[in-house]
């Protein structure tokens, strides 16, 4: 179904594949450097960069995008660098805080503000219910040639030519100051399509074949997937959508597709046919690897709990291999939880799957043609009365419009589904949430431990299944019995979308090019400005505060998702919930080292009453050459070690939260993502890695002298000290950091770091 080459490929006129051990048939075409520069993720980077070369790129972006759960911590960052308006195009959309009813008043008051901040500093608003965000970009905003930087992580338009980024809300704060993202040029493969899909086959089952190809062994991690080959015409703009978004799931850094006349077709529908251009690669382009993919051998998938790229043919489970595989989720459950037994093979009913609830919604499944596609396989159903529910999210008010004029948004009603509103909750915990032990199909983005209501620590946790809106659909027809929705086509084709922008025109506020200074901004009680941070000191002192061994930590487990975003404002509140679904004694052990370092700045010595810190002194007083040191110069922090965190969200609240709990470094053997580590530097902290198994435990210190030193001389050799029983050298590393990233580091954070530039203390 999917073959991975392995090294280079070069792709002539388009659809002839010559991997890079047999280029010598292409004679001089074969120049591997000139070749590369014919892809189309080649040429709009080099459109987008401010460098000199195109080996260390800095790139400024054409219009970014952030949601209610980012957007506050982002514009109050850069309104304490200095920003005075936005320098392009911002749209600010309210999809994730959209229930105004959690959490009293707060949702709301961020709602306020991000209304306020658009007015004062010229963006452009979406009110809640509108639109999800990447909807409304694909509608309004996002063309071929482009690049757009958002603080969401399925930040991806690369079906409509365009190479999106999600990033942690400190880079978003760069592009407002008119800074730049710095990246290294990065890898670029070809994901090339052949044939085309089978009816009843939807853009989930495509994209669930490529994560799960490709997420474990990092074919794609941090590259560009440029998306070329004949079977790309096989698909509608909106399908292609669905697959693009997920990319994400790949760890990829960015995406883009060959555009065609269904591009333009899309874009002038959308009113936008002057932002159509034919993208496609040169004659003869290289591909650092390539995903091949015969679309027409894809069948319908399940990504069962706890990761995309745990997938599975659905009419292949059945029998014993369906009980194997959901043994095996049962495993990694008790695994996460430690200790607590979460059951899936107490769902099965006569060698089939019985599952509590189905969920089409968001960016990925909340499409026109998905939601016809699943009218359609429902005309005439029943979903039950029983446990089994069905909820459908249109992605945009446009979108649901249209499926009322057609009819499908009755068909849907009438079989027992419940239709709502735009809202991304389904995706990270905060709608529809399953109950304790139940399992959830859903056609959304994913399905990680941690995430959809599960509270192990609590005894609770529900499993999410991805799978697509047309298998959903067959399911619920079928009473909530696992059904692939090949088993019900019927060579429906799905009619033509008719779009009408009223909704948009009357309620969208866009006020880019149109600053209003003089405007205030409007603050409820829960928005907070950030706290103050300190300067990274010469030594530090560390204590471990967490140790997680599992093989990937994601951001919700870092952050949790669903119930917290009522925090998203307010620095501090939301730090309280850091790890709490993963190592709940962590906020309690990050404040007592934060109250060490608090001391200490105050002139205090914060050994007194902490033995644990003053073993430690003493040790570290064993080191040659370190007999004198003054205990009163080295700063006190927190570190987190974990094997590779980062995975998912591009949410800076996973650093952030823990830089305002005192944190000053992560050790890891990887960062999951660039994004992650990003946020990381973004927020003062050092991005620490290290080989082998880790020697410290949680409550050990870690010496680092000449920290700041270290990062203007050699990182890939970093001497520390565990501080234990006895004193044991430690070697860290840091990869290659900017010359930029360095400096927000010594400065302490993002905003201390443009504090400085305008002062001139730089």
């Amino acid at each position: 179904m999917v073959k991975l080459y392995e090294g280079g490929v070069y792709l002539v006129d388009g659809v002839r594949l010559v991997p890079e051990k047999e280029a010598a048939q292409l004679g001089p075409q074969a120049d591997r450097e000139q070749a590369r520069q014919q892809t189309i993720a080649y040429g709009i980077l080099k459109a987008h960069n401010q460098a000199e070369n195109m080996e260390n790129l800095r790139i400024r972006f054409d219009a970014m995008a952030s949601h209610d759960i980012t957007f506050v911590g982002i514009i109050q960052t850069a309104k304490a660098s200095g920003m005075e308006k936005f320098p392009i195009p911002y749209v600010l959309t309210n999809c994730h805080n959209t229930l105004c009813a959690v959490g009293g008043t707060i949702n709301e008051d961020d709602h306020l503000f991000g209304l306020s901040a658009c007015k004062k500093y010229g963006g452009i608003y979406v009110p809640p219910h509108i639109a999800v965000i990447h909807q409304y970009m694909r509608e309004r905003m996002a063309g071929c040639g482009k690049m757009i930087l958002g603080s969401d992580s399925h930040t991806r338009y690369g079906a409509l030519g365009t190479m999106a980024v999600g990033e942690g809300g400190g880079e978003l704060s760069k592009q407002l100051l008119c800074d730049t993202y710095d990246v290294a040029y990065p890898g670029v493969v070809a994901v090339y399509l052949d044939g085309a899909p089978q009816p009843g086959v939807g853009p989930q089952d495509i994209a669930l074949a490529i994560i799960g190809a490709v997420f474990k062994n990092g074919y794609v991690k941090n590259k560009v997937m440029e998306f070329v080959g004949p079977g790309i015409a096989s698909m509608t703009t909106d399908y292609r959508n669905g697959v693009d978004v997920m990319t994400t799931e790949t760890t990829c850094l960015s995406s883009v597709w060959c555009t065609d006349e269904d591009t333009r077709a899309y874009l002038a529908l959308h009113g936008r046919e002057g932002d159509y251009k034919k993208l496609e690669p040169g004659k003869v382009a290289y591909y650092d690897g390539c995903v091949y993919l015969d679309l027409s051998t894809v069948k319908p998938m399940i990504a069962l709990p706890f990761h995309p790229s745990n997938v599975f043919e659905i009419e292949d489970l059945t029998g014993s291999r369906l009980e194997d595989a959901l043994r095996a989720a049962e495993v990694e459950a008790a695994r996460i939880s430690g200790s607590f037994e979460f059951r899936l093979t107490n769902k099965i009913r006569d060698g089939r799957l019985q599952v509590d609830q189905g969920v089409i919604a968001g960016c990925a499944g909340g499409t026109y043609s998905n939601i016809m596609e699943a009218a359609h396989i429902l005309q005439g159903a029943d979903c039950g009365n029983d446990v089994f529910n069905l909820s459908v999210y249109p992605s945009s008010q446009p979108v649901f419009m249209d499926l009322v004029k057609k009819g499908a948004a009755g068909t849907l009603m009438a079989a027992g589904a419940i239709l709502r509103t735009a809202f991304c909750g389904p995706c990270f915990g905060a709608g529809d949430t399953p109950a304790n032990n139940c399992l959830s199909i859903r056609h959304t983005t994913r399905n990680f431990p941690n995430r959809e209501g599960s509270k192990p620590g609590n005894g609770q946790m529900a499993g999410v299944a991805l799978m697509d809106a047309r298998s959903i659909a067959a399911t619920a027809a079928n009473g909530g019995i696992l059904t692939p929705a090949t088993a019900v086509a019927d060579g429906y084709q799905v009619p033509d979308y008719q779009y009408d922008s009223s909704a948009y025109d009357k309620r969208v506020y866009n006020g880019f090019g149109k600053a209003e200074p003089e405007k205030e901004l409007i603050y409820g009680p829960n928005i907070k400005d950030w706290p103050s941070m300190e300067a990274l000191g010469e030594n530090i002192l560390l204590r471990v505060c967490s140790k997680i061994l599992d093989l990937v930590t994601t951001t919700d487990e870092l952050i949790p998702s669903g119930e917290t975003s009522s925090y998203r404002s307010n620095p501090l509140g939301l730090a309280e919930f850091t790890l709490s679904r993963r190592d709940p004694e962590y906020v309690g052990r990050a404040k007592v080292v934060d109250k060490l370092e608090r001391a200490r700045v105050a002139g205090e010595d914060p050994a007194a009453g902490d033995e644990s810190l003053a073993q430690a002194w003493e040790r570290l007083k064993q080191l040659p050459g370190y007999e004198a040191l003054d205990p009163a110069t080295v700063e006190i922090g927190s570190v987190i070690y974990a094997v590779k965190p980062g995975d998912g969200s591009a949410r800076e609240q996973a650093a952030s939260c823990q830089r305002v709990l005192g944190g000053l470094a992560n050790i890891a053997a990887e960062y999951a993502t660039k994004r992650y580590r990003s946020n990381v530097i973004n927020w003062g902290m050092l991005p620490f890695q290290m080989e082998g198994e880790p020697a410290f435990e949680v409550g050990d210190y870690i010496f680092v002298p000449g920290a700041r030193k270290a990062l203007d001389g050699d990182m890939t050799s970093i001497q520390a000290y565990l501080l234990g029983e006895t004193v044991t050298p430690l070697t860290l590393y840091i990869a290659p950091m900017t010359r930029d990233e360095k400096k927000i580091v010594k400065a302490g954070c993002l905003i201390n770091h443009n504090r400085n530039r305008h002062s001139g203390l730089e």
